[in-house]
């Protein structure tokens, strides 16, 4: 590697590492918690009990769900319905209007079963450290920053990954200089512990930026993707009486019987088109539970349209959300997660540190005297 080529690589190390450090410090910091989400946000809001019922009880139609949650927000939409992994219960999301923002929705829960309405999720401390973890409280432009702050981050994973090689020229993998001075002591933990994270951090830093671009994301999806489907939205003028979702998901289920609900998008709403509703089908193992079908019902005469496999950018988006947090392998993957966690955060510390403690802006020759001497910082 030439002198002239180190010293490009250490600059982008450099400055890509600065810019992106504080944020990066501050998403590690959240996310660790964010690792545990479920089981902290079970021990501080405990379910609430359910009636106990036979195993085999049905579930009720969706459709007196539905009826039940207009009597609990009256003029309201109904935005989305989902479904509990774990227990009967079924999820009902409304709004003044199908493109409300997050905080004018009510947010409502009932017994899957005997239609009982369950109390309230209240955000806690878990959905604080989430809402600072993906855009600051400063909303979808905070959020697209963030993502921004992703990319950078790959980038100074790449060019540390670049430099290692002659920095490790002289030296043994994995070497600590003892006896030297404190500086150098930490340079040679910052520089393992970067490779020890290596592949964990770029799996974290590029799932955790595509999930800053689910908007425009999607947007892209319903703009191709659904371009066929959308069309058919001329032919179906949506009237105030709407088709039985009940229905709309048999309908699509039968297309998919293997399958099981993850929720539905009412007509208007991000993951549906004017005059659908979109039914989502997850699959029944670890993996394919993280992969969506969906299906599109007219939402006036029931008429299933299409049920059409997403495209590989929305499948992405919908396997980078869960593995960005380590919710794929149960328990044992979210403290390996964890770990990582804390081992990027000391990495993201000691460059921090090292950059503080430097010995002034280096020349195109120092450059090639600290990466010969193995002293890159």
């Amino acid at each position: 590697m030439t002198r002239g080529t180190i010293k490009t690589w250490y600059l982008v190390h450099k400055w890509t590492s600065l810019i992106c450090t504080a944020f990066l410090l501050m998403l590690c910091v959240t996310g660790l918690p964010l690792i545990f989400e479920e089981e902290i946000d079970g021990w501080l809001n405990p379910p609430a009990p359910m009636a106990t019922l036979p195993a085999n009880t049905p579930s009720l139609s969706l459709d007196t769900i539905l009826a039940r949650a207009a009597k609990a927000a009256p003029g309201e939409l109904p935005l989305y319905i989902s479904f509990d992994e774990e227990r009967p219960i079924v999820y009902v999301t409304t709004g003044p209007t199908a493109d409300a923002a997050p905080a004018a929705m009510h947010f409502l829960a009932f017994d899957a079963r005997t239609g009982a309405k369950m109390p309230p999720y209240v955000p806690g401390v878990m959905a604080f450290i989430l809402k600072l973890h993906t855009d600051m409280f400063l909303g979808f432009w905070a959020e697209i920053f963030l993502g921004v702050m992703g990319l950078l981050f790959f980038a100074a994973i790449v060019s540390g990954v670049v430099l290692y090689a002659p920095f490790m020229a002289k030296l043994d993998f994995g070497t600590l200089r003892r006896g030297r001075s404190k500086r150098l002591g930490w340079l040679d933990r910052h520089n393992l512990l970067s490779i020890v994270t290596l592949v964990w951090a770029s799996v974290v830093g590029v799932t955790g930026t595509i999930n800053t671009f689910v908007v425009p994301i999607t947007a892209i999806w319903k703009s191709n993707g659904l371009a066929e489907i959308i069309a058919s939205e001329t032919r179906t003028p949506l009237g105030p009486q709407r088709a039985s979702v009940q229905a709309a998901l048999d309908a699509v289920q039968r297309k998919a019987p293997e399958m099981k609900p993850q929720f539905i998008a009412f007509p208007g709403v991000v993951f549906s088109s004017q005059h659908h509703y979109a039914v989502f089908l997850k699959g029944a193992t670890p993996l394919t539970s993280k992969l969506l079908l969906p299906g599109f019902v007219d939402a006036a005469t029931g008429r299933l349209d299409a049920v059409v496999p997403m495209p590989w950018y929305m499948q992405a988006m919908l396997l980078a959300q869960p593995l960005h947090f380590g919710n794929y392998g149960g328990l044992a993957m979210k403290i390996v997660w964890a770990i990582f966690d804390i081992l990027t955060i000391i990495v993201l510390g000691s460059g921090l540190y090292l950059w503080l403690r430097r010995r002034g802006g280096p020349s195109d020759q120092r450059v090639r005297e600290v990466v010969m001497a193995g002293e890159i910082a």
